[in-house]
């Protein structure tokens, strides 16, 4: 079966990244293209000035693109991916949201819909971050409470969320290994006279310039001996795939809150 994908935000540059995903690969066909209102790019082929002709318009009507639609994939910004939230739960349409920087309330929201549709809600599609994420959890495992834990974030110029959704989630999987509360443990950022480290803090440092894909590194620091891991993505064309992915994944799954571990199995 040849998945239909909807794409919402065709102008941003994952939209572009997922449009060209979508044009090659053979199981997928671009049936939808949703953008902002206003947006220059409303009425034309979202492809067409990167040499992706589909015959697609693009619109600002999720609620009439979403007709016939097999899965919608969203990277916005989060009051974007609510109201498409609350489109595809009406269209019966499953979801693939990547978009980050969401509050609790936007989360509840997200788990609500998923009692009506399925959706894969992630902060990073990357194949590779989310075995990053799996190794996290395992290093901290084996590593206990002897090791000061840093993660470290790098981004682009453009990006309006501190930190990463990847980070965050980098130190939920650790938090969880080491049975803490990150809500408790995270500290972001330190300036000035801080005093000695907690050794049971978590800390997160954002860095924010040119055209930084994402670059993510866990410290694990001892007495003696550092461990780091690391993912650095070059292209948004790897959490293009990973979204792709996760979105074929989702035919005909019952409605649920899934992440990428659930898509590359591995809980």
């Amino acid at each position: 079966m040849t998945v239909q994908i909807a794409i919402a935000g065709v102008s941003g540059r994952m939209g572009r990244a997922l449009i060209e995903t979508v044009a090659a690969d053979a199981n997928c066909t671009l049936y939808a293209a949703i953008d902002r209102p206003a947006s220059p790019l409303l009425g034309s082929d979202p492809g067409a000035a990167w040499g992706r002709v589909s015959n697609v318009r693009v619109t600002d009507l999720p609620a009439v693109a979403l007709q016939g639609a097999h899965v919608l994939i969203d990277f916005t910004r989060p009051e974007a991916s609510l109201g498409y939230l609350d489109a595809c739960v009406a269209a019966g349409v499953p979801l693939v949201i990547g978009t980050t920087g969401f509050d609790e309330k936007g989360k509840a929201s997200i788990a609500a819909a998923a009692c009506h549709v399925p959706v894969v809600f992630a902060p990073n599609m990357s194949v590779g971050v989310n075995l990053l994420m799996k190794l996290a959890e395992l290093a901290a495992q084996v590593l206990e409470d002897g090791y000061d834990i840093e993660i470290i974030e790098a981004h682009h110029r453009h990006k309006v969320d501190a930190p990463s959704g990847t980070a965050l989630g980098l130190g939920q999987a650790v938090a969880r290994a080491l049975h803490r509360d990150l809500a408790q443990c995270a500290v972001y950022g330190r300036e000035g006279v801080t005093g000695e480290r907690d050794p049971q803090s978590i800390g997160f440092a954002t860095v924010r310039g040119g055209d930084i894909v994402g670059d993510h590194t866990l410290l694990f620091a001892g007495i003696g001996e550092r461990v780091e891991l690391t993912h650095k993505a070059s292209s948004r064309a790897t959490f293009a795939q990973g979204a792709l992915r996760a979105a074929k994944w989702l035919q005909g799954r019952t409605p649920g809150l899934y992440d990428m571990r659930d898509v590359l199995n591995l809980k």
